[in-house]
């Protein structure tokens, strides 16, 4: 085990600009490099941590050779995280069982949110966090102007920079809750934070905006051959079959490949990607041990870690590594994500906590237990026992409702996850009542569910009559109509409305193939209390919802077996003085105008 790991020997970056180099030459040879204010001291307390670190993980590793604890590599297995790795299987875990190596994973911010899909290749970091090793988050603000070209046949649409800002400051502020947020939940599983954990985030515009294309060609344009590059099957997808490839994307696995060089001079020698990263992840490896090979002051930190591990008779490859996870989809097998129109966001401006959990909810009987190991820090054991619990009766959905809230916890917290769960409960329970809703209702206002002025299911940063970014995702269980958009108009039109469905034809269809269930006092159908049952719609027509409108005021509204809606009916002057709206509201108004405009005419022409 080596003394000191490259993380703390690497002491200056290889690249120095031209001025400084300049700078350097006019100064006298015995001139320190730093001035004595300049240097950081480092503490005989600090040093002892740092060494009582290394020998706990020499005891860790001896722990693991000898059969006493599992290897790190095998309990990412066991969970399903390895897709494939770039580089032997051997080298990989002989590397994470002997070296407190770093490992990071990245994301690109072409949205103002991250969504369910990236928290795979995040959850693996966390593992590795709370395992004691240096994790890294990496922001892709720069690589974000380019566009990863993987897996797509069209370019990316060219986004404003004052979007790309917004979205960049939008999920490194996310980036930091997830840490934080990471550490809280795996405290609440037991794990017991230690002085060598290490998690940073990082932004790769820091070190973008320092970099010279001198540099970029000399030191990773030398490493790089023009033929495999042309070989991969992103490019020749887009050039046999989409719409060509501009330079800018064809660089996009050199500039990754750089973001690397840069971590690996930190002792980050794994990255971590989706399975559609695996051509950048191996392209990034061969270019990344090529520029190793040259005369650099890393270099030389990495033979002093060697010779310390061949004096303890172990052999540890100080190559870059990597390797990939699966990526989530759906059960037809799409992936899920942005540009699939399908995402699940963890903003709950764009997917409330409650739809969170419905999602999760949601999940298929032969998924939950994949998802319980891919997204909770559950033990086997436990998960086991959770899915042995299920089989016994399906309907009550055991193992799903752990999922939804262990994953809502993990990302907003333990009270929030609590709060979504008993949301559900009161409204799904078998024997909801009037009172249920009231409830419901009282407490959506009081926390100002919905955002004054805007549609629950609109996403408030946004236009106010912007579509939402996912319709199924954003709507919240409490939404206001005005009157004119539900007395008189038939059931699709109100579906409509209130977000249920994209359109009055796809209401109706709903309508026609038995989809759509409005909520109906029992008491009306001879029970002895105020309890509701969801009665399905057999017609749109006005006539027959009018029969379910409860107190005159509110309207209970269900597709299929989770999205609900609790609609407030109120005053049209009301909705439009607090400044709601939303597509049909905005539609009706349209045609009223035209209407008076037409009125005017004629009146006008006689």
């Amino acid at each position: 085990m080596p003394a000191l790991s490259p993380l703390r020997t690497a002491q200056r970056s290889l690249y120095i600009c031209q001025s400084c180099r300049q700078h350097l030459r006019a100064r006298p040879a015995s001139s320190p490099l730093f001035s004595p204010a300049q240097k950081r001291r480092i503490s005989k307390g600090h040093v002892r941590k740092i060494q009582e670190a290394e020998r706990e993980w020499r005891t860790r590793a001896e722990h693991i050779e000898a059969g006493k604890i599992k290897p790190m590599l095998e309990v990412l297995e066991e969970r399903g995280y390895i897709n494939q790795t770039v580089g032997s299987r051997q080298d990989l875990e002989h590397l994470l069982t002997h070296r407190r190596v770093g490992v990071y994973a990245g994301i690109d911010p072409t949205a103002p949110s991250m969504h369910v899909g990236h928290m795979i290749p995040f959850m693996v970091l966390a593992w590795f966090y709370v395992h004691g090793y240096s994790t890294h988050f990496v922001l892709g603000g720069f690589t974000a102007s380019i566009g990863d070209p993987t897996g797509r046949l069209t370019g990316r649409e060219l986004q404003a920079p004052s979007t790309r800002k917004a979205n960049m400051a939008s999920m490194h502020a996310q980036l930091k809750r997830l840490g934080a947020s990471i550490e809280n939940y795996a405290g609440r599983r037991g794990y017991v934070k230690e002085w060598a954990w290490h998690r940073s985030l990082d932004n790769n515009v820091a070190w973008w905006t320092k970099t010279s294309a001198r540099d970029f060609l000399s030191v990773l344009g030398r490493q790089v051959r023009i033929g495999p590059m042309l070989g991969r099957d992103t490019v020749k997808n887009r050039m046999e079959k989409g719409d060509g490839m501009s330079f800018a994307e064809f660089s996009y696995p050199l500039v990754q490949a750089w973001d690397w060089w840069h971590l690996f001079q930190r002792g980050v020698q794994i990255q971590i990607g989706g399975a559609d990263q695996f051509g950048n992840i191996l392209a990034g490896a061969e270019a990344v041990k090529q520029m190793a090979k040259e005369s650099h002051e890393y270099q030389q930190s990495l033979r002093q870690v060697q010779l310390v591990d061949e004096e303890n008779g172990i052999k540890v490859t100080s190559d870059p590594m990597g390797f990939t996870v699966p990526l989530l989809t759906t059960a037809s097998g799409e992936k899920f994500g942005k540009s699939a129109g399908n995402a699940v966001w963890l903003d709950p401006e764009l997917t409330s906590i409650f739809d969170l959990y419905q999602f999760f909810l949601r999940t298929a009987d032969t998924d939950v237990e994949k998802y319980l190991k891919l997204f909770t820090f559950l033990p086997l054991a436990e998960i086991r026992a959770l899915v042995q619990e299920h089989e016994k009766d399906q309907s009550k959905r055991v193992a799903q409702h752990k999922l939804a809230k262990e994953f809502v916890e993990l990302i907003y917290g333990h009270e929030a996850a609590a709060n979504a769960e008993a949301e559900h409960r009161q409204l799904f329970n078998k024997k909801l009542t009037l009172g249920d809703v009231a409830a419901s209702m009282a407490e959506a206002r009081s926390a100002q569910l919905g955002h004054p002025g805007q549609p629950s299911f609109i996403n408030p940063s946004l236009n106010k009559y912007a579509q939402p970014l996912r319709r199924e995702d954003n709507a919240a269980v409490h939404v206001k109509l005005p009157r004119s958009l539900v007395i008189g108009k038939p059931l699709s039109h109100v579906l409509w409305a209130v977000g249920l469905v994209g359109s009055r034809t796809e209401g109706q269809r709903l309508i026609n193939a038995g989809g759509a269930y409005i909520g109906a006092n029992a008491d009306a159908r001879g029970g002895m209390d105020d309890a509701l049952s969801f009665t399905p719609a057999k017609t749109a027509a006005w006539e027959e919802l009018s029969k379910f409108i409860l107190d005159e005021k509110v309207l209970v509204l269900r597709v299929g077996k989770w999205r609900l809606k609790i609609v407030d009916i109120i005053p049209d002057e009301d909705y439009e003085a607090s400044g709601l709206t939303c597509q049909a509201w905005e539609a009706l108004k349209e045609a009223r105008a035209a209407e008076q405009t037409s009125e005017a005419a004629e009146q006008t022409a006689t």
